[in-house]
């Protein structure tokens, strides 16, 4: 048999999946919170084995994951909650050309839901994508991350507690596990990671027209503004950089300071480090809320950014230990930095932040806008007018004013995502529900306004003139107006029994 007549290993369970999905899609709300609260309890009681996973994969302290489960809660109660109302038809307003007709919208599963997941939050980005997808009605296939071989052990176990495998299935293995799904036609696929994997995901997506979201990180500016509070943009900053040790997709990976209080807030971030992460004075590696880097390579990329950075010029104004063997890099603060340094080039991920001064409000736009568009940006300041202006001028899937890393898995109103570069798509609560569903209009003409043969050919002058006057002139109907008419249309044919 040729390559391209090849059976994909997972095609059995693709067309499982795709034969339970009709079957998903009409079950109540009900039904499906059922589920989602039956797998929230069990996601719970497993909490012991996903601490075990956190500390072996990151050496994540129990706060961290508990931080993540949180999330979770939060997420399933959210949807648990508003899920009956979200399935519900959505009344649409009507128009002078639906006069007589119900328009709505219905929110249809879009069917198989599969998410190639990552691994520096594994338990957090699991579920928030599958509660989602349980919530639509939709068959979902996790791909948990090769690099977070703990936590992808401990998923498949919660999830075969609580679904057949042709309702949730977990896939575990390396990246020819993601290849031969990708190759399936899914209706739609979920990915948060980096960019060099998302274009593979839309290349794939493209062959089957699935629908995608991406949610894939960036290099996140923070604006420290001459009007900042210095000490609370230092402490903020400090925790936002090196929490999960820097491997955050929204955590700020370049300081844009305004020079008048570079001096002042480097200083400030350093104290903050010192007082978060080695009160003690024991140092940096002895503490138990500095996590370590994923793995070797990871560790050796961001080894090379800093080198490369130092080799070039760069001030170390703070940190720089590191620990191979231990996959070790301490909170580290870099100056003097240059848009030749491999560092102002690529996406950290680790917990080194570069300090870039800036004069003019213009140098710090143009230094953001020289990169792609970020997942999160971050603006300290007081001045009102500054904070208006700097929103104004930038772009990016999420944005906080005076603080950082605030904007995700703690709103489940708020939508989480990306623009261009750094993701499409968007996530959380409602949002994740509505990427995992069709947003179907629905026109029902129930009863005649007027004569309901005019619109046929052949068309008669009454019509044309009509036709004219409407394209003559701007219409200016108000809704209550339409409203109105449309009861009194139906309030008509009732009584004439039509």
């Amino acid at each position: 048999m040729g390559a391209a007549e090849q059976i994909n290993p997972y095609q059995a369970q693709f067309d499982a999946w795709k034969a339970k999905s009709h079957e998903l899609a009409l079950t109540s709300a009900a039904q499906r919170i059922e589920k989602l609260r039956k797998l929230l309890k069990v996601i719970l009681e497993s909490r012991e084995k996903i601490l075990e996973a956190g500390h072996a994969e990151l050496r994540l302290s129990p706060t961290d994951i508990d931080a993540q489960l949180l999330m979770v809660k939060g997420e399933a109660e959210f949807i648990c909650k508003h899920l009956a109302s979200w399935m519900a038809p959505q009344p649409i307003q009507g128009s002078l050309m639906t006069l007589g007709k119900a328009s709505y919208v219905r929110y249809e599963p879009k069917g198989l839901v599969l998410h190639v997941s990552t691994w520096n939050a594994p338990i957090a980005e699991a579920f928030v994508v599958g509660f989602g997808a349980i919530a639509a009605g939709c068959p979902f296939v996790l791909k948990p991350s090769e690099l977070a071989p703990h936590s992808a052990q401990v998923l498949h176990e919660i999830i075969g507690k609580v679904f057949a495998e042709d309702e949730f299935a977990v896939m575990i293995g390396g990246p020819e596990v993601s290849s031969d799904l990708l190759k399936l036609p899914f209706n739609h696929i979920f990915y948060i990671g980096g960019h060099a994997v998302g274009r593979i995901i839309l290349r794939a997506a493209a062959e089957h027209f699935a629908t995608v979201t991406l949610e894939m990180g960036g290099k996140n500016p923070v604006i420290v503004d001459q009007s900042a509070d210095v000490e609370e943009a230092g402490r903020k900053i400090a925790w936002g950089r090196v929490a999960n040790a820097g491997q955050v997709c929204l955590a700020p990976d370049y300081a844009l300071v305004h020079d008048s209080i570079a001096k002042d807030f480097t200083r400030e971030l350093g104290k903050s480090m010192t007082l978060m992460y080695n009160a003690d004075g024991k140092g940096f590696q002895q503490s138990a809320d500095v996590p370590r880097i994923v793995n070797r390579r990871h560790f050796d990329r961001i080894k090379g950014l800093l080198d490369d950075a130092l080799a070039k010029g760069a001030k170390l104004e703070f940190g720089g230990e590191t620990d191979a063997d231990d996959l070790f890099i301490s909170p580290t603060i870099l100056s003097n930095v240059s848009e030749d340094m491999r560092i102002m080039q690529e996406e950290i991920f680790g917990p080194i932040i570069c300090i870039v001064p800036f004069g003019a409000r213009d140098q710090a736009i143009d230094t953001i806008r020289r990169r792609p568009k970020p997942l999160g940006s971050y603006i300290f300041a007081k001045n009102r007018e500054a904070i208006d202006w700097f929103i104004a001028r930038t772009s990016s899937g999420s944005l906080v004013v005076n603080h950082n890393l605030i904007q995700s898995g703690t709103n489940p109103y708020l939508p989480f995502g990306g623009v261009n570069h750094s993701g499409q798509g968007r996530l959380g609560g409602k949002y994740t529900f509505i990427e995992c569903s069709n947003t179907r209009a629905v026109v029902e003409d129930q009863y005649p306004a007027g004569d309901p043969n005019i619109m046929f050919p052949p068309y008669s002058d009454k019509y044309k003139d009509m036709i004219a006057k409407m394209l003559a002139k701007e219409i200016k109907v108000p809704d209550a107006m339409i409203n109105a008419i449309n009861g009194i249309i139906k309030i008509t044919g009732k009584i004439k029994g039509k």
